[in-house]
């Protein structure tokens, strides 16, 4: 059974019990353990009350995503919010430090309750927190390196919506990995049946090159509405990214300051697609790639948020997705970089 990513937005003191009995019947789906469970519920319990009294009122976001990772369960957890953000981080995290004139044990107590801790915040901007726990490994146990690439994501549907119209798939080789990305046409359970199958197509025929997988993608969405779908392939031992898409999905290459646009052809897999090409694009040691739906606006750069790169790729998914997610489409954001968390606090 999948369990689909939740998200709850913040804005009243009930709704810290909200999320509270929302984290704990996702990790009962999980198989949690009782003691992880109460883990996972305290740390909840401190990021809503945080969104609340350090935002003035004006609250947040959480989202839920569980993950697979080299065969542990886990649930990754991000709060977001807009509020005043965070003057010195080191500092708030130190125990007994409050500005609210509470306990203060907050940020820390998650800290050490999480096996994955990353906080980015701008003064004046808001905060940005990601909490991961794994099912079966103690906190703060660190997973052996086997993946290529670290990978971070979020995918909602639009407000109201219980079904999601974008997806996102990822297979991973030896020594390339490959990603899918499908927006289908509108939102709500057609535009999800369309992508959904655009992932079912891609994780069978994986790992084909990504013309011959977005040609049978295209093939195989001709019963549905139809989707804009891109594939993209990182090439570890070449250095090269390779890049299909029909349709008006974003990717990007982020190295060295400097952002590359990966094109994509016009037309909808599934009902026209004339011409589908692969682009080749170099892949430096450091890059990021970014890839998303028309549900996160274009117009965004991370040289507006200094320092956010060398941050874990499900927290830069995290802050792309609060400040440029349209707020009348699905949504989803991938985020991928070789150098994995490059430099996350525990």
């Amino acid at each position: 059974m999948k369990i689909f990513p939740q998200h709850l937005n913040v804005q009243d003191p009930s709704d810290s019990g909200a999320a509270r009995r929302l984290v704990i019947s996702l990790c009962h789906e999980l198989d949690f353990n009782e003691i992880r469970i109460g883990e996972a519920a305290l740390l909840v319990t401190e990021l809503a009350t945080n969104l609340l009294k350090h935002t003035a009122g004006a609250g947040g976001d959480l989202i839920f995503c569980p993950l697979a990772e080299n065969g542990n369960i886990g649930i990754d957890i991000l709060s977001l919010d807009q509020g005043p953000g965070i003057t010195n981080i080191s500092e708030s995290l130190r125990d007994g430090h409050s500005t609210a004139g509470s306990f203060g044990a907050g940020l820390g107590a998650i800290r050490r309750l999480s096996s994955v801790f990353d906080i980015f915040s701008v003064p004046g901007q808001g905060t940005v927190v990601l909490s991961r726990l794994w099912k079966d490994l103690p906190n703060k146990a660190s997973l052996p390196s086997v993946s290529l690439l670290a990978v971070g994501t979020v995918c909602l549907p639009v407000f109201g919506e219980q079904a999601c119209g974008d997806a996102w798939a990822m297979k991973a080789g030896c020594d390339r990995v490959l990603f899918m990305l499908a927006d289908g046409l509108g939102h709500g359970p057609d535009a999800a049946t369309a992508a959904n199958l655009a992932v079912a197509i891609f994780e069978k025929y994986a790992p084909r090159s990504p013309e011959a997988l977005l040609s049978l993608i295209h093939t195989g969405l001709h019963s549905t509405r139809g989707a804009a779908v891109s594939v993209v392939e990182v090439d570890i031992n070449e250095q090269i990214v390779r890049y299909a898409g029909v349709g008006n999905l974003s990717g990007l290459i982020i190295s060295g300051g400097a952002s590359r646009q990966m094109v994509s052809n016009n037309g909808t897999a599934g009902l026209e697609a004339r011409t589908i090409h692969v682009f080749t694009y170099p892949w430096p040691k450091d890059a990021l790639l970014v890839l998303h739906s028309d549900g996160i606006a274009t117009h965004w750069s991370l040289a507006d948020y200094p320092g956010l790169a060398m941050k874990h790729p499900t927290l830069i998914a995290g802050v792309l997705f609060r400040d440029h997610q349209r707020l009348h489409d699905d949504s989803v954001i991938v985020v991928a970089n070789a150098g994995g968390a490059r430099r996350v606090l525990t």
